[in-house]
C-alpha cells in the first residue's frame, strides 16, 4: 500500500471514530484546507455540508466572525482555525460566533485543538474540537440577569476559598459597600454570620458545601454600625466552580417597629399605672378584665388579685344588670362609650357614681 493510500485509510478510520462523537470535530490539513467534519460540528456552525464552513480557512473566516464572551473582535490570524493551523495546541477557548451577515452572534462554542503528527513529527492532520455550549451560557445569561436586577440583597462565594466571586445592586444598597470592597473578600471579612446564634452551623455548612439554614445576623454596614437582616445560604455551581449563593433579608424595620412597640407599651403602661382617673382594660370579646390601675384599686376597693380573668358581672360592678347590659351592647356596637353616667358598684357594695369614656 502506498503512503497515500495509507494516509487516505487512515483519514476514513480516523473519520469513523468520530463521526458520532458529541463534541464537533473539523480536520483540516497543513495546507489550510478543510478536509472533513462530523455532523456535530456542522450543527455546531448551522450548516448541512463541509463546503459551507468554506473551502479552507480563509473562507471560513469570512463566514463566520468570532468574538471573545466580553464582545472583543477576534482578528484574523487569532481565530482558534488560525492558531491550529500555527501548529498551536489549546484548550477550551470560548468564542461568540456569527454568522456572516447577522446582527448577533448566534452560537457560542468552546473550542479546544489537536495536532497529530506524521512518522518525522511534523504535522499531518489539524484538528479543532468545537463544542456547542450556547444553552450553558443562555442559561448563565439569565441567571446573570436575574441576580442582578433582583431587589434582595445576595453575593455568591466560591468554595474553594470562600472568596466572594459576585455581588448584586441589592447588597451594595443595603450596606453601602463598593463592588470592589466585596470582591475578592472572605465571607468572614465581610462577616455575614455577625451575632448568628447559629454561627457555627453556618460555618460547618459553608465548609462541607451543603444548604446553610436560615438564621438572623448583624451585618456590618460600610460606615460602620450594623443591620439586623436574616440569611440563608444555597450551593450552586457557577462557572464550573462549586459556589454558594447566599441571599438576605432586611429585619431592620421590623426590629425598629418591635423597639418602638416595646417603648409604647412601656409609655402607655407607666401612663395607665399614673393616672388619676379610675381605668381598667377588659378583652373585647367577653369583657373579661385584664388590668386595673390603683386610681382603680382605690376608688372601688378591687385589686389586681381579685379581678384578674374575672368579668364585671361575676364582679357585680355595675348598679344594676339592666346597667351592664346596656354598657356591654355598646361596647360591642361602637368599641367604645362616650361620656355615660353610670354608678359603679364597690366590693364594699357602696354605691359610686361615675362617668365612663
Amino acid at each position: 500500500m502506498s503512503i497515500d493510500a495509507r494516509q487516505e485509510s487512515d483519514l476514513q478510520n480516523l473519520q469513523q471514530i468520530v463521526a458520532g462523537l458529541t463534541e464537533g470535530v473539523i480536520l483540516i490539513d497543513p495546507d489550510q484546507t478543510l478536509r472533513w467534519a462530523n455532523d456535530a460540528a456542522l450543527r455546531a456552525h448551522g450548516v448541512h455540508a463541509i463546503e459551507e464552513l468554506g473551502h479552507d480557512v480563509t473562507e471560513y473566516r469570512h463566514r463566520f466572525h468570532l468574538h471573545y464572551r466580553n464582545k472583543t473582535t477576534i482578528n484574523h490570524g487569532q481565530y482558534p482555525i488560525d492558531r491550529v493551523v500555527a501548529g498551536e495546541t489549546f484548550a477550551e477557548v470560548i468564542v461568540e460566533v456569527t454568522p456572516d451577515g447577522a446582527d448577533e452572534a448566534k452560537w457560542v462554542h468552546q473550542v479546544r485543538s489537536m495536532v497529530m503528527t506524521d512518522e518525522d513529527g511534523g504535522p499531518e492532520r489539524l484538528v479543532l474540537i468545537v463544542q456547542d455550549v450556547s444553552d450553558r451560557f443562555e442559561a448563565e445569561d439569565r441567571f446573570e440577569q436575574t441576580f442582578n436586577a433582583n431587589p434582595a440583597p445576595a453575593l455568591i462565594c466560591r468554595l474553594a476559598d470562600q472568596r466572594f466571586i459576585k455581588v448584586n445592586k441589592g447588597f451594595l444598597d443595603l450596606t453601602g459597600f463598593e463592588c470592589n470592597e466585596v470582591i475578592g473578600r472572605t465571607v468572614y471579612e465581610i462577616d455575614l454570620f455577625n451575632g448568628a446564634d447559629q454561627r457555627d452551623v453556618a460555618k460547618q455548612c459553608l465548609h462541607g458545601g451543603v444548604t446553610i439554614p436560615q438564621m438572623e445576623a448583624e451585618l456590618g454596614m460600610s460606615g460602620g454600625g450594623t443591620r439586623l437582616v436574616i440569611i440563608a445560604g444555597q450551593p450552586i455551581e457557577l462557572d464550573d466552580q462549586d459556589c454558594m449563593l447566599f441571599t438576605l433579608a432586611d429585619l431592620e424595620r421590623r426590629r425598629l417597629a418591635e423597639t418602638a412597640l416595646v417603648h409604647s407599651e412601656e409609655r402607655f403602661d407607666r401612663t395607665f399605672q399614673m393616672a388619676p382617673a379610675a381605668m381598667m382594660i377588659t378583652s373585647r370579646e367577653n369583657l373579661n378584665l385584664i388590668d386595673i390601675n390603683p386610681a382603680f384599686e382605690q376608688l372601688t376597693g378591687y385589686d389586681q388579685d381579685a379581678t384578674t380573668d374575672q368579668c364585671a358581672a361575676k364582679l357585680d360592678l355595675w348598679e344594676t344588670a339592666a346597667l351592664r347590659r346596656s354598657i356591654e351592647a355598646e361596647l360591642h356596637s361602637n368599641g367604645n362609650i362616650a361620656n355615660r353616667d353610670a354608678r359603679l358598684r364597690g366590693r364594699d357594695g357602696a354605691l359610686i357614681d361615675c362617668l365612663g369614656v
